[in-house]
């Protein structure tokens, strides 16, 4: 499923790190591209060029910070949110294809750990949440 995913995003025209960056725009809001380089576990180079690409696509703006005219912020734009929202429908689409093909007792175990999964994820987002502010 992975594959055909990432295939599904080259023909679109993104990258798995421009997916990654644009989700973590849209979780986390507009970011100073250090911040964002941190997040996404880049060198500051690597997201500059990175934020570049994506801002010829339109799906990110860059603007000054008020308070620091030298420091970048990156924000989502429409176009930005659209092409991660095709992305993510896409995903729920293939991932809800193979799951009609699973039999029923493996889908009913599925949805028995669902909460407990949920909790996990909510789980790594706080800690996520608590190392980024530091």
């Amino acid at each position: 499923m992975q594959s055909l995913l990432r295939k599904d995003m080259a023909r679109k025209g993104v990258s798995l790190s421009q997916a990654r960056t644009l989700a973590t725009l849209e979780r986390e809001g507009p970011r100073p591209l250090t911040e964002l380089a941190a997040l996404e576990q880049v060198s500051q180079p690597a997201m500059s060029n990175l934020v570049a690409r994506m801002e010829l696509k339109g799906h990110v703006r860059r603007s000054a910070d008020a308070g620091d005219g030298r420091v970048v912020i990156v924000s989502i734009t429409g176009p930005g949110r659209a092409a991660l929202n095709g992305l993510l429908e896409r995903r729920a689409a293939l991932l809800a294809q193979h799951l009609a093909e699973l039999p029923a007792d493996e889908v009913a175990t599925l949805e028995a750990a669902l909460p407990v999964l949920g909790h996990l994820v909510q789980s790594l987002g706080d800690r996520r949440s608590v190392g980024a502010s530091r």
